[in-house]
């Protein structure tokens, strides 16, 4: 497996990838709009909008290839506050056909390393939802400690993060 950033053409193979509401609403479709999700809307928020961050630089769309150079994974990174040393993961979404297989974590662990040994980051941080217990435990296995859990609505959002040392 290895990353790249995203491309356009990305956006319509993560529309399939989200074909029921509770994977939209998990991936963090309110970002998004309504469902069902549309590749023009993911593009335009992507290439047009800068995935709503205010800062110029500041948002990284990447996608997870395998060894045929296709698609497998998406996630996003964002510096949070304004701080070049911290970064957040998210939008992370694996194709259905390959979960379990170790995918995500191996895409999280490469993002990590750019992250680390790249960006120069000291901390990344990623949220999920109760209840979505694959998720959980892919980023468990990736590396990250759970540090609290905010209330939320429709779910409460499980904060978790890596440092670079550990």
């Amino acid at each position: 497996m290895r990353l790249r950033p995203y491309k356009s053409c990305d956006s319509k193979v993560i529309e399939n990838w989200i074909q029921d509401r509770d994977v939209f609403m998990k991936w963090g479709g309110e970002h998004f709009g309504a469902f069902p999700i549309d590749a023009k809307v993911i593009d335009d928020k992507y290439c047009k909008n800068n995935g709503d961050c205010v800062e110029e630089d500041n948002f990284y769309p990447w996608t997870a290839v395998d060894e045929d150079n296709k698609p497998v994974g998406h996630f996003i990174m964002r510096y949070t506050n304004g701080d070049s040393r911290q970064l957040r993961f998210g939008w992370v979404i694996v194709d259905d056909a390959v979960r379990g297989k170790g995918y995500g974590k191996q895409m999280l662990t490469l993002g990590l390393k750019y992250a680390f040994d790249i960006l120069g980051a000291d901390k990344v941080t990623i949220g999920v939802f109760e209840g979505n217990e694959s998720a959980y435990h892919c980023y468990r296995k990736s590396g990250f400690k759970t540090v609290t859990v905010v209330k939320g609505e429709p779910w409460n959002v499980i904060e978790m993060e890596i440092l670079r040392d550990e």
